[in-house]
């Protein structure tokens, strides 16, 4: 009964987190790129297009920054702590938002995006209060449930904003913010209250000399990193600019992206929670074989064909979901003696580093098609599957002081 209310509060959390956070996503395309001019599309008489990445940029650029240190000062000071702090930030971040889209302030809004990301990055702090309460298929199952969650917020969420935008285009972030206080109260009501590591630290401490990235000095973690990264640009290509595909192939509006979006959340939920089964399968050759799939699915979209591209959209859901549940169960029982945080944090800041690059490559390579973006991620995501499955036939043994890998 612990275990299963545990579980349920980080799915909880993790579904209002991601609403939060997502409900903006398919109101920005149409904002930047459907030619109504506004003071968010015209600062400094720069292109809209190049806005929209910079836009896009800094959130992930926030993300990068709280991912690679929520997860390891979680470590220190305790899981609830960090989340309920976080959570009451990332409310102030996404009024904020609303405050700047209303004085349409293409500063402010850049500077709350960021700080928004900032305190948003928490996604490692309840994947590593799974890893760590929770072993064996319990802890897979948990984390698949978990990633369940975050994609179904990822439907609900750019549904609702579709919906409420109707009401007035600051109406999705005001709804985000009481979303994040909800994510504070469950947090003060629900989560076990943790000690933390001892120690004399400072929070600037821990932030400078215990972040994420660290782990990268470590020959294992830092080939976890470098694949991974590949396959995340792979992921983020998708998700950053599928919509502005959608909007110059089909020129949809913030509905119709919202409608496309429910087809490939819906399906990526489904999937997420049949991730968190066990499979005969090594760990590394699953990751392999999902980043080939995801390459595919990702690759439809450069036809330029619209159903073509719609039939890539939903059925990306499927790869990335079994992906995610694969390697955050074998990167806890392998690496978790680096701490929990640090090892989620380092997943979580790769994602991030991986959204700067895209978006930075997006504002340029969209300038002459959209499709070029699209077609470096799947490429990227090809070479990480290919590579996954080189290192599964290596079969290297775990270094000192790391656990053995896991078998399922």
């Amino acid at each position: 009964m612990k275990h299963a209310l545990l579980i349920a509060a980080a799915c909880l959390l993790a579904l209002l987190s991601t609403i939060g956070a997502s409900l903006s996503y398919p109101i920005l395309p149409p904002l930047f790129a459907a030619g109504a001019e506004n003071g968010l599309n015209q600062f400094l008489g720069l292109p809209p297009k190049l806005l929209f990445g910079v836009a896009l940029m800094v959130n992930p650029l926030g993300l990068l920054i709280g991912s690679a240190v929520l997860g390891s000062m979680s470590d220190r000071y305790g899981r609830r702590p960090v989340l309920l702090a976080t959570g009451l930030g990332a409310a102030l971040g996404h009024a904020a938002t609303a405050l700047a889209m209303l004085a349409e302030s293409y500063p402010l809004f850049i500077v709350a995006r960021f700080a928004t990301g900032l305190l948003e990055g928490n996604g490692a702090v309840a994947r590593a209060m799974l890893a760590e309460r929770l072993d064996g298929p319990l802890r897979l199952r948990a984390l698949g449930w978990l990633n369940g969650a975050f994609h179904l917020g990822w439907l609900a969420g750019p549904l609702l904003g579709g919906v409420t935008v109707g009401f007035g285009v600051t109406v999705p972030f005001w709804i985000a913010a009481v979303a994040m206080l909800c994510v504070a109260l469950l947090v003060a009501c629900v989560l076990p209250r943790d000690a933390g590591q001892p120690g004399a630290d400072s929070w600037w401490q821990v932030a400078r000399e215990r972040h994420a990235l660290n782990l990268v000095r470590h020959p294992e973690l830092r080939k976890l990193f470098v694949l991974h990264l590949a396959m995340m640009c792979g992921v983020t290509a998708f998700y950053e600019f599928y919509p502005l595909w959608l909007v110059e192939i089909a020129h949809y509006d913030a509905q119709s992206i919202a409608a496309a979006n429910v087809g490939l959340c819906g399906v990526m939920t489904v999937a997420a929670v049949m991730a968190g089964r066990s499979a005969e399968t090594a760990p590394m050759r699953r990751a392999g074989c999902h980043a080939l799939a995801l390459a595919c699915a990702v690759g439809l979209l450069g036809v330029g064909q619209l159903w073509i591209g719609l039939a890539g959209i939903v059925l990306f859901g499927i790869p990335n979901a079994f992906y995610s549940a694969t390697v955050q169960h074998w990167a806890a029982g392998r690496f978790g003696a680096h701490g929990q945080g640090a090892v989620m944090g380092l997943l979580s800041t790769t994602f991030c580093v991986a959204n700067i690059l895209m978006a930075l490559a997006g504002s340029v390579l969209t300038l002459a098609d959209t499709r070029l973006i699209l077609v470096l991620g799947a490429a990227l995501a090809a070479w990480s599957g290919w590579n996954w499955l080189a290192w599964g036939k290596q079969a290297l043994p775990p270094t000192s002081g790391m656990a053995p890998a896991p078998t399922e």
